[in-house]
């Protein structure tokens, strides 16, 4: 193992810690001049684990690429590709994409006007319990 990849070991190590199908984890290194590029692609199914709530697990592990970068003063960069099969990558991005968004709409007014219903009844009912409180004190 040279020097030169210890950053892509590093990864790695992290990622296939942190994944259910370590043997589906690939790490493609390259360096151009803005710093070296690891591009990580992992099991579709182990997306979720790779990026985490809010993407906290990707920026924790960009974070400590650059924490080794700025010890070795490189400047290291993470692009997490997205694999084959996953339901964003599977969709294609031509006119159907505009056929879904005429139909998506009514479904979410649907679904916003029924939150919306749902909280005034609950808003009712805690109306009626002050109220019923007030008469009772």
């Amino acid at each position: 193992m040279s020097e030169v990849e210890k950053d892509q070991v590093f990864v790695e190590y992290v990622v296939k810690a942190l994944v259910e199908k370590p043997e589906k984890v690939v790490i493609k290194r390259s360096i151009d001049d803005r710093g070296v590029l690891l591009e990580l692609t992992v099991d579709p199914e182990d997306m979720g684990k790779i990026i985490g709530k809010a993407g906290a697990t990707a920026k924790s592990i960009r974070t400590l690429l650059r924490v080794l970068g700025a010890r070795d003063e490189l400047r290291y960069n993470l692009k997490i590709s997205e694999p084959e099969g996953s339901e964003f990558s599977a969709r294609p991005k031509s006119d159907s994409d505009d056929s879904e968004s005429s139909e998506e709409p009514k479904p979410v007014e649907d679904e916003f006007t029924q939150v919306d219903s749902k909280a005034a009844e609950i808003k009712a009912k805690a109306r009626e319990g002050i109220e019923d409180l007030d008469t009772d004190i």
